[in-house]
């Protein structure tokens, strides 16, 4: 799950005692002419979980009331990389004399959380990183010792920080211990600024959080921004079923994620383009004809897979309630079958007697024959 600047600085950054600037989280461009009275000079950033705002004009300068509730008004019309711009947040102006780049995140070359950190901020990092990848530190953390100020500061050495010198080590030390208390895929500062006045200050900040953790963080999780969903995602949230439209057109439906993701990633190694992800693995078997509609309403689906394997599930029990759900819409597309586990025998003949389709015994099969039929 993903935050808003806002709600990342207030509640783990500043908690943390990593500096951040005087700010006011508005909604309506009223609020931000009355805010500017408390800031003065200020910026003006959208509030949305994605990077590149500034260069999408979703950050701009006020210097006055008027302009900051002009400016405020703006930037609410604005969608920015699907996200619709629902409130701002008025920082005030800092005098920058250089930025910098932080980050702690999971590693998945490595399997340890990952410390970053670059003379290079306020650029794509990702640009950074390919460019001049000596720019670039980063510090593997061994899980047992952590990452402490000391090893902090030997990250850093040699580089030339000037002022900010004192202070870094100590919020990458800072960043490291409140991305485990949070349960943080990724903190990430850019850019962790020094300003004319000496102080070290993240004057934005990206944070992701493990959505699994979610029960550990209750409070926090309840402050996530809202993912920007299609009309048929909102419908399956509504139906209980977790459901992700794609733009592909090849339909899906298999019984656990990770049956699911497998189906996906056979459809794509066999150059087909898989149009969403939807499970109907534990409880969610007894929503097929839910399910089988969701995947169908997609308009770009040609074709479709029905993957199940079970152990403790049954398969016979998945197959009755795609059979009778398939009477019931009468759909016109093909579909292709791969079942096997607990109960396959009663499934394929459920299968090959209501519908008069062949299950596959291989699911690289069913899957190769629904990537041609959706050509």
């Amino acid at each position: 799950m993903n935050f808003l600047e806002h709600v990342a600085k207030a509640r783990v950054l500043a908690p943390a005692g990593i500096p951040v600037p005087r700010a006011v989280h508005c909604r309506t461009p009223e609020e931000a002419g009355s805010a500017f009275a408390e800031l003065g000079p200020c910026m003006v950033k959208a509030q949305v979980p994605t990077g590149k705002r500034g260069k999408a004009g979703g950050i701009r300068a006020a210097r006055s009331p008027e302009e900051a509730a002009e400016v405020a008004r703006a930037i609410l019309g604005m969608t920015i990389d699907g996200h619709a711009v629902e409130s701002v947040l008025l920082e005030e102006r800092a005098e920058i004399a250089r930025e910098f780049y932080a980050a702690i995140l999971n590693d998945t070359a490595s399997r340890r959380p990952l410390v970053l950190f670059s003379t290079e901020g306020g650029m794509d990092i990702e640009e950074v990183a390919e460019s001049r990848p000596e720019a670039l530190r980063r510090h593997p953390v061994d899980l047992d010792r952590g990452f402490t100020e000391a090893e902090a500061r030997a990250l850093v050495s040699g580089l030339d920080l000037g002022p900010a010198a004192e202070a870094i080590p100590g919020i990458l030390a800072a960043l490291y211990r409140i991305s485990g208390q949070v349960d943080a895929e990724l903190i990430e500062v850019n850019p962790l600024a020094l300003l004319a006045d000496g102080r070290v200050v993240a004057l934005d900040c990206k944070l992701t959080l493990d959505d699994s953790a979610a029960f550990r963080q209750a409070d926090l999780a309840a402050a996530a921004a809202p993912e920007p969903m299609t009309a048929l995602e909102r419908e399956g949230l509504e139906q209980g079923l977790k459901f992700i439209q794609l733009d592909g057109n090849v339909g899906v439906l298999a019984n656990g994620a990770g049956l699911t993701m497998t189906t996906m990633d056979v459809i794509s190694h066999c150059g087909g383009r898989p149009a969403n992800f939807l499970e109907i693995g534990g409880e969610a078997y007894t929503k097929s004809e839910a399910a089988l509609r969701l995947v169908l309403a997609n308009p770009g689906v040609k074709s479709l897979v029905v993957n199940f394997c079970g152990a403790f599930a049954r398969t016979d029990v998945m197959a009755e309630g795609v059979v009778t759900a398939w009477k019931r819409l009468s759909p016109t597309v093909p579909v292709f079958f791969s079942i096997h586990g607990t109960g396959e025998d009663e499934a394929v003949r459920l299968v090959r007697d209501g519908l008069g389709v062949e299950p596959y015994d291989l699911m690289e099969d069913a899957v190769q024959a629904a990537v041609e039929a959706a050509r």
